[in-house]
């Protein structure tokens, strides 16, 4: 695998890495990750595929962008791959409203399923996308378990519009498959949390989606308002110290949920991630060390599942992650890169969203406020 890494602030591209023996034009793919409004005002697709004539080039919008240990802002970062003997197949589905997600995911896994398929990345769309029910849809439809990494676009802390796009400029309403084939090339997964989980499990009552109406036989807002205490004050900015974890059954792994926004007349909550009827929830909190100790950890499980040193990492963590740990955002990309080495390219961005499995050879799920981590490796 030769990999090369730039960086655009604006003006012009910086050279980040290039492996020796690189060449531009036998590059499969391009990931571009930047912000929104930068990427409206420049042409990125022209200039990257000027200079990769024959990759899939995948361009996304993103809340903060990840290479080597620093976490950026307002700049794009590009990282050009080719393989030794690994095959790239991409596929495009555009989205006009969350009630076409599963369709979406049926359409990707119809266009990308193959009994050579061994990695599936997703970017898609953060604003207009169910992104659980696109999974769901993943999980169901290849016929058989591969790793399924990605994540939502981000718009920084905006939350105005995401943008997407596969060889062509990026824009709304898109999600984006990228199908990865052949034995020759290992994957090593993991997403991890790091919050503090406190108080009883209870049961979800009412709900619509991702809108929380009812725990138990109390209003959603009226308890999680209680049980912050002072700190129900700062809402709905608080809410970021304290996402809720989800199970939707008592036998399912806990996901985390992030509250985007809280409605005072319905004494409801908004989720990004749905919230099932039925479902078990229970209060977290942030401790800002086990948040980055957790990234350290995820690291540390995806490189368990691999035999040579990665030469690719993908990190894609959340922009509740980034918020919460504000200055202190570098210090978990820097327990990530402490495990993999100098030697490893590093790349991924901040979403609205986090899609991994919750373990190795699990089924993939929606995450908030988690670091995941895709790091592949050919043999």
């Amino acid at each position: 695998m030769k990999i090369k890494q730039e960086l655009f602030t604006g003006t012009s591209w910086k050279t980040l890495s290039e492996a020796d023996g690189f060449k531009a034009s036998a590059s499969q793919l391009v990931l571009a990750f930047g912000e929104r409004i930068l990427l409206s005002n420049t042409d990125v697709y022209g200039q990257l595929r000027d200079r990769y004539p024959a990759a899939a080039i995948v361009i996304n919008s993103t809340a903060g962008e990840i290479f080597s240990d620093h976490v950026a802002d307002n700049t794009i970062v590009a990282t050009a791959i080719t393989f030794d003997k690994t095959t790239v197949r991409t596929v495009q589905i555009d989205i006009e409203n969350y009630q076409e997600s599963y369709r979406a995911g049926q359409k990707i896994a119809e266009a990308l399923d193959d009994p050579a398929l061994a990695a599936l990345f997703i970017v898609s769309d953060g604003s207009w996308v169910n992104g659980s029910k696109l999974i769901d849809a993943l999980n169901d439809s290849l016929h058989r378990v591969v790793p399924i990494t990605g994540g939502l676009a981000g718009d920084a802390t905006r939350f105005a519009s995401t943008l997407v796009g596969l060889n062509e400029p990026p824009a709304t309403g898109k999600i984006v498959g990228i199908g990865f084939y052949g034995d020759s090339l290992c994957v090593g997964t993991s997403s991890m949390g790091g919050w503090d989980v406190y108080g009883p499990e209870r049961e979800v009552t009412r709900s619509e989606y991702n809108v929380l109406f009812q725990i138990g036989d109390t209003l959603a807002l009226d308890l999680y308002q209680d049980y912050l205490g002072k700190y129900a004050e700062g809402l709905p900015s608080a809410a970021l110290f304290f996402p809720l974890s989800m199970r939707t059954t008592a036998d399912s792994p806990p996901l985390v949920r992030t509250i985007l926004s809280i409605d005072e007349a319905a004494r409801s909550m908004t989720f990004a991630g749905d919230m099932p009827e039925k479902s078990l929830v229970r209060f977290m909190t942030a401790n800002l060390d086990r948040i980055i100790e957790a990234a350290a950890t995820a690291a540390h499980t995806a490189m368990s599942a691999l035999a040579p040193t990665p030469e690719l990492v993908i990190l894609v963590s959340c922009v509740g992650r980034k918020l919460v740990l504000g200055q202190r955002t570098d210090e978990e990309v820097e327990a990530v890169r402490d495990v993999f080495g100098e030697a490893t390219v590093l790349s991924g961005f901040y979403s609205y969203g986090e899609i991994a499995p919750t373990a190795p050879g699990a089924r993939c799920e929606l995450h908030n406020q988690t670091m995941t981590i895709t790091a592949f490796s050919e043999q």
